[in-house]
């Protein structure tokens, strides 16, 4: 299902990073996320509350620049 916040998920099962691509834009690595985690958010009905309630405050992260 589109989303109207994430545009894209990419993520590195060796370093555990979760990239998040949003509809802005922007881009944010997501550090030591497990895999289970983002199975979860890849399957939820709605990316950017899954993103907000699960991965936002609880990760590690650090803005992507071009």
């Amino acid at each position: 299902m589109p989303s109207s916040v994430v545009s894209k998920m990419i993520y590195n099962e060796e370093t555990e990073t979760l990239r998040i691509v949003y509809v802005s834009g922007m881009v944010y690595d997501y550090k030591n996320v497990p895999l289970d985690v983002y199975q979860a958010m890849k399957t939820s009905g709605s990316k950017g509350t899954f993103l907000n309630k699960h991965i936002k405050g609880n990760f590690e992260f650090e803005k992507i620049e071009d």
